[in-house]
Order: structure tokens, then C-alpha cells, then sequence
């Protein structure tokens, strides 16, 4: 499984420290809806007779998002945007604040009626946390399970309520520093990825809040359960067993065995003493925890168990899981009936009055009509069955061609989603990006302007690529995944500033011929453009009369602490972002990165107000946009030999190894060549600006090539047949090809590059 690979590394650790990375997450032109399968559900209910109820939803886009429920339509009203990987869970508590848990190894709470601001993140995991439970009436209870074992629960107003308000620094775990406070808190968690890529965590809890740990587990936990009053935790993963705690105290009250494989979804009654668990073992099992026993064992479906819904009365309930299919079962008479078939595998279900809202690995969640209230009136219609006892006797009935046919065909409503992006190839130009989603509709991205620049319909993807293949060698300066939904980018110091173009071949005016731009600065550029503008404002108040930025002994010590960031106001005049590196503000792209302080953190481009600095962002990234410095690189320069083709009467030019920059195109070598040869017929309009400088005793001694050694008079793309070609492998080559593309291309030996020009007779 995938791992966040964002966690700071240890001081005093030998090995080489990893710089943090920054992601930035493109999004579709309708950012109100999901955009990957969706992991949970949760409903609020209104306590006044005329209020909107809500549905929750948390999905693999690493978003939540909250949806005003009318009688036959849903508008997305917030989205919840902080976690960094996929939200697995998420509960209600307190009766107005919405926790999540995220295989980004935190929790976080939310006000549920807020436009989507987090308001604390809660580090206590060493692994993905997987699920959640709450207890109704026990406002404040939340317990939180994960991969690494652990099961923790949490005093959520403790967890989230400073106990001092007077300290200068306050020791936060909970705070990223980026939700707008003039003064962001410090992080207390001292999180370190040992060599084994296993993550350690020494943690203080928010403001000296420590959660209640439940130690027992030895694998991972997928599922947990708390009765309403918050007497009574219930945990289930990979060791097929149940553990009950006391969640007061995290002591463990008894372990149930019944279960052959991992325990998946659980569900405890009102009281505490009977417990439904859905396994992959394919059973729902009933438990009387007085007794200690499984009094029943249901075996409706055919594949893994995911989700498990009762009614009110605890008398039914609602599965799903693996086999695509929603089952109601009474739980006295083992009755039960199959209310409809999905395409997708089920992950979790919300029961809402007489309807029920189903979360599957689709990006759209559906309501179909459940009869919660009465749900004897959906076997009244017939084609139930009776439940056996042993797993294989429903596997036999499905192979026998006797499966039941579904209650329902077409769910009630549908809040529908956007496709998931499911394949995706960089091109040769490393700005476009071709993609397959869910629906297996072609789409080409650019991806420093964030947008869809065409939309092919439902194509062959690798016809399209074939079509679309450019002889182009540019250096590959940043790394694409698909994760969650959308295209992240991820760029790394310094792979990310590898790569170079002319300006003219970008389109950007007003530049010399000779003009360079390094992709991965002008894309953080782009990408930090608002928060430039925001930081040039919350400068300009503190400018003095003099109209100069301050210098480094006038600005707050809150912003300059250890910092190796140094204001410079001549990169803040000079910030200008090129047309081609202006990102959609209608769609704006997501930035997942991390600074020295408060762990990973997702944020809006177009919400970042300013204030963010060392503490939230790479130091590499501020000293490129801030200050233009860019690491030192490799491999910028391409080697080659300029020889006279074989049997040309055309004199020697040079003898020794020449050098220059990988852009640059072979009408440079060209028009090189005419300047350096004597020929009978001189060339006209040649003005030399530059040439290479022969060595002692005639001889050519090892020279740099760049740009201006080959400036000249001549126009080279006016000339429709130029009077010298090069060659590479008897092959002529193009004035438009680089000297990396040829290599590539053409050359294909790791021996230097060796190039051959000829004069060509006639024109």
C-alpha cells in the first residue's frame, strides 16, 4: 500500500536527509464533486422540523464534502479540504463537529456547519488510520483504529481546547500553522521514517492532551464499534477476532473468536450487549456480549462483507460489501432479500429515515428506498430467502444460477461524481499529460497550466499516445501519480529544476532568441503566484516611508525564526508569471508540501493567505521563488565531436571535444559551422558575435558551447534548405532538434555525440 513519504527525517539520523517535496493535485473543471471512490458516509440530522439535513461524504480525493439534502436533490455546500491522502472514515460528535481519520496517518475535526476549515489535527497513529467510532450521547467520545494496531480514544473537547492561553509558544501537534492565525503553534510530535521506510512516533498530544490507548492488537484494526453512552469499544482487523474494551480506561474487557478471516464492519445496539461484524470470511455474525458467544451466524453473501446498517430497533440489518449487493436481513427470522445489485463494491452505508445512502469505490453516491422505519413492508414483496449458517451455502447458491433477483433497479437519487483517472503517460514534452479515467474518456492535460486542453472521448489510449509522440528529449522533472482520483505532481529538489526551454518555443514575448526558462521555477511561480500577491500586501503594510521592503532586522521574529529564507525585494518586484504558467483560477490546483514545522498539510492555491513560510514550505521552493536560487545541476550540458563528413573535401574545424547546452537546436550547429569554414564563394550576412577560440599551435582545445558562441546575422528558420546539413548516423538532421534529442534519438550510444556536416551543392 501506498505510504505519505512527507515525514520529517531524523536529525540524528547518518543517513542523507531527503528534502520534503511539494505536490501539487490538478482539479476537473467542477470542483464540487468527488472525484474517487468515497469510503464514508455520515448523516446530520436537523433538531428543528423545518431544517436541512446533511449528508457527509469522505472519498479517496482526499476531501470531504458536505451536501444540503432536499427531497430529490443534494447541493454540495462545503468541502472539507486537509487530509493529504484518501479520508477513510469520518463521524459525527458533540452534535455539530465532524472528525475524519486518513491514510495520511491523522485525524482531523471540523465544524460542520463551517465552510470547510479544519480545526485541529489530531497525530497519534504511526500508520494509516482506518477507522472511527463515536458515542451518541457521550458527545466528546471518538475511538480511532489504524494499520499499525493501535486503537486510541479520544476526548475530542480536550483534544481541541488549549488548556493555556497566556503561554508565549504553545506546544501543538494538532496546529499545521497554515489555517490563518497570525501566530501559528509548534509542532510537539517528533515524527522519524526509519531506514525500513516504518514510521516512529514520540508524541506529545495536543497541549499536553494524551488520548487513552486500548493496547492489545498485534495487526492492523479495520473496524470499530462504541454503544451510545461510551461504556463499551469494540475493535476487529487481520487476527479474526473482536476485542471489547472499556474505553474509559483502554483495559480490555474480553476477546470473541468465530470469525476465519479479517473483521470488517461492526456495529453495536443501543444498550451494549449485542454486536453485529461483517467479515471477509463473507458471514455477518450476531454476538451477545453477555454471553460472551456468537448466538448466529448469516450467511447472505457470496464475497468479503464491507458495511453493516441496523434500524433504529436494532430487528434488521443492512450489508454490503465485495459482491456488489445490498441485503436486508431480519435478525430473528434469518429472512432475507437482496433490495438491489451495484457495479461497485460497497464500502459503506448511512441509513436515513426510509431510504439509505450507499458509498461504493465510484466517485457517486446513491439513495435507494430502504423502509428503515418499517422495513417488513420490503418482504412483503417477496423473493426473500432464508439465511443459512455456513458461508458455502450461499456460494453454492449463487453458482447454481439460483442468486435472487433484486427488490429495486434504479436508486431514488444520485449525487453524482466525477471519473476517477485510472491510467495515465507523461509525453515526450514533460508539459502534457495523457489520461484514462473511470468512464474511459481520453483527456491531454498541461500540466503547468493545470487545465484539460483536449477532451478525445472514449479513444484507444494507446493509439492516441502513438499518435500524439514527438522526437523530443527533455529531462523528466517531476513524477505523476494517480491516487487519488486526480493527477498529482510531484516535484523534488533538484530533479525538478532539470529541465529548460527557449522562451520563443513557449510563446513568451519579449525575450531574446537565446532566452531560457527552467520549467520547474516558472511552475512554482505559477503555483505560489497568490500567495506572492497575499505576502506583497501583508509587506506593504509594514513598509517604511521610504517605500522599501524591509530588511531582515525589521521583520518579526515569528517569521524569520531559523529561518534560511532571506527577504528579497528584488525577486518580490520581479515576480512575474508567464502566460503559459498561469493556472486555472476557476479550478485552481490543490498544494500538498510541508515546511519544518506541523506535518503535511492541503491547501487551495488561491487560499493561502500570505503569512505561510519556512515552517510550511520547503526551504528549497522559498529560495527559488524568493530569491531565484536555484540547487546546483547535472547533466545541463551535452558532449560531442564536429567532424567533416567522410569523403567531403570540406576542411577539419575543430579536433577537440566540444560542449554545449542540451536545448540547444542543431540550426545553432549549422550556422557555427558556416561561420568557422573558408569556403570559395564567401557566405553573405554573416556578423559573428561569438566563435570558439582555437588553442595553442592551431589546435581546438576542449571549449564550452553556449548560446552566443553561435549567434550570427543569419535568420535560420528564413532559409528553406541551408547551404550545410548536419548529420548524425548518415541521418540528416533537422535545425529544429536538440542536441539531447538527437542523442536520444538518433545517436542512441552512451559514447559522446558525434556530428557531421557536409556542404550541400546548388542553393
Amino acid at each position: 500500500m501506498h505510504r505519505v513519504g512527507s515525514a520529517a527525517n531524523n536529525g540524528n539520523s547518518n543517513h542523507l536527509r531527503k528534502e520534503k517535496r511539494l505536490t501539487y493535485v490538478l482539479s476537473d473543471a467542477n470542483d464540487r464533486k468527488h472525484c474517487a471512490g468515497l469510503n464514508c458516509l455520515a448523516v446530520l440530522q436537523s433538531s428543528a422540523s423545518d431544517g436541512c439535513n446533511y449528508l457527509f461524504t469522505g472519498s479517496r480525493d482526499g476531501t470531504l464534502k458536505r451536501w444540503a439534502l432536499g427531497k430529490d436533490a443534494a447541493t454540495c455546500s462545503a468541502t472539507f479540504e486537509s487530509h493529504v491522502d484518501w479520508v477513510n472514515d469520518t463521524v459525527i460528535a458533540g452534535g455539530n463537529t465532524l472528525v475524519s481519520c486518513s491514510s495520511d496517518t491523522t485525524l482531523k475535526t471540523w465544524n460542520c456547519l463551517s465552510d470547510g476549515t479544519c480545526t485541529r489535527t489530531l497525530r497519534q497513529h504511526s500508520d494509516y488510520v482506518t477507522c472511527l467510532a463515536a458515542a451518541e450521547k457521550n458527545n466528546n467520545w471518538v475511538a480511532s483504529g489504524g494499520l499499525g494496531g493501535e486503537v486510541f480514544i479520544w476526548d475530542i473537547e480536550a483534544a481541541v481546547t488549549p488548556l493555556s492561553k497566556s503561554s508565549d509558544v504553545m506546544e501543538d501537534d494538532c496546529s499545521i500553522g497554515i489555517n490563518g492565525s497570525a501566530n501559528p503553534l509548534t509542532i510537539s510530535s517528533l515524527r522519524t521514517v526509519s531506514s525500513n521506510n516504518s514510521i516512529n512516533a514520540s508524541t506529545m498530544q495536543c497541549h499536553g492532551y494524551v488520548p487513552i490507548t486500548a493496547k492489545g492488537h498485534k495487526e492492523s484494526v479495520y473496524a470499530l464499534a462504541m454503544n451510545d453512552n461510551g461504556t463499551l469499544l469494540v475493535s476487529g482487523g487481520t487476527e479474526k477476532v473482536l476485542r471489547v474494551w472499556d474505553p474509559r480506561t483502554g483495559s480490555k474487557t474480553m476477546k470473541l473468536r468465530g470469525h476465519i478471516d479479517n473483521t470488517r464492519a461492526l456495529l453495536l445496539d443501543s444498550t451494549g450487549r449485542y454486536c453485529l461484524s461483517g467479515s471477509s470470511d463473507s458471514m455477518i455474525r450476531l454476538w451477545d456480549l453477555g454471553q460472551q458467544r456468537c448466538v448466529h451466524s448469516y450467511a447472505v453473501h457470496t464475497d468479503s462483507v464491507w458495511a453493516l446498517a441496523s434500524t433504529p430497533t436494532f430487528g434488521h440489518v443492512y450489508s454490503g460489501g465485495r459482491d456488489l449487493s445490498l441485503y436486508l436481513t431480519d435478525l430473528t427470522t434469518r429472512e432475507s432479500i437482496l433490495l438491489c445489485k451495484k457495479e461497485h463494491p460497497i464500502l459503506q452505508l448511512a441509513l436515513n429515515d426510509d431510504s439509505i445512502w450507499v458509498a461504493t469505490t465510484d466517485s457517486s453516491v446513491h439513495r435507494w428506498p430502504a423502509e428503515g422505519q418499517n422495513p417488513q413492508k420490503v418482504f412483503q414483496r417477496g423473493g426473500s430467502f432464508l439465511a443459512g449458517n455456513l458461508s458455502f451455502s450461499r456460494a453454492r447458491v449463487c453458482l447454481e444460477g439460483t442468486a435472487p433477483a433484486p427488490v429495486y433497479k434504479e436508486p431514488i437519487f444520485t449525487i453524482p461524481g466525477t471519473p476517477a483517472i485510472v491510467q495515465h503517460e507523461i509525453l515526450n514534452n514533460r508539459r502534457d499529460v495523457l489520461t484514462k479515467d473511470t468512464a474511459g474518456s481520453v483527456k491531454l492535460w498541461d500540466i503547468i497550466k493545470g487545465i484539460v486542453i483536449e477532451d478525445y472521448g472514449q479513444v484507444s489510449f494507446d493509439e492516441k499516445k502513438e499518435q500524439l509522440f514527438e522526437m523530443v528529449s527533455i529531462p523528466s522533472w517531476f513524477t505523476l501519480d494517480a491516487r487519488l482520483g486526480s493527477l498529482s505532481v510531484h516535484l523534488d529538489t533538484p530533479q525538478c529544476f532539470s529541465a529548460e526551454m527557449y522562451s520563443a518555443d513557449l510563446n513568451i514575448t519579449g525575450k531574446s532568441e537565446d532566452d531560457k526558462v527552467n520549467l520547474g521555477r516558472e511552475t512554482l511561480k505559477g503555483l505560489l503566484a497568490h500567495w506572492m500577491t497575499k505576502r506583497r500586501q501583508r509587506l506593504g503594510l509594514q513598509t517604511p516611508a521610504n517605500g522599501n521592503v524591509l530588511s531582515r532586522k525589521d521583520t518579526t521574529p515569528r517569521s524569520l525564526a531559523h529561518s534560511r529564507i532571506e527577504v528579497d525585494g528584488n525577486a518580490l518586484n520581479d515576480f512575474t508569471v508567464y502566460p503559459p504558467f498561469e493556472l486555472s483560477t476557476v479550478s485552481p490546483p490543490s498544494i500538498i508540501t510541508e515546511g519544518s514545522q506541523g506535518g503535511p498539510w492541503r491547501k487551495k492555491i488561491t487560499e493561502l493567505d500570505g503569512i505561510e513560510d519556512e515552517k510550511d514550505f520547503p526551504w528549497w521552493v522559498l529560495d527559488c521563488v524568493l530569491n531565484n536560487q536555484l540547487p546546483s545541476r547535472e547533466n545541463t550540458k551535452c558532449s560531442f565531436y564536429l567532424h567533416p563528413c567522410e569523403g567531403s573535401a570540406v576542411q577539419i574545424l575543430t579536433q577537440g571535444k566540444l560542449s554545449a547546452p542540451r536545448i540547444l537546436r542543431t540550426q545553432k550547429v549549422i550556422n557555427y559551422v558556416k561561420e568557422k569554414m573558408v569556403l570559395d564563394k564567401p557566405i553573405d550576412n554573416l556578423n559573428t558575435v561569438g566563435t570558439f577560440a582555437p588553442g595553442i599551435g592551431g589546435q581546438l582545445q576542449h571549449s564550452a558551447v553556449g548560446d552566443g558562441s553561435f549567434r550570427s546575422g543569419l535568420k535560420p528558420r528564413q532559409k528553406l534548405r541551408p547551404s550545410v546539413e548536419i548529420l548524425c548516423n548518415n541521418q540528416v538532421l533537422s535545425p529544429d532538434m536538440s542536441l539531447a534529442t538527437v542523442r536520444a534519438y538518433i545517436w542512441k550510444k552512451p559514447e559522446d555525440l558525434v556530428l557531421n556536416y557536409r556542404v550541400i551543392q546548388g542553393r
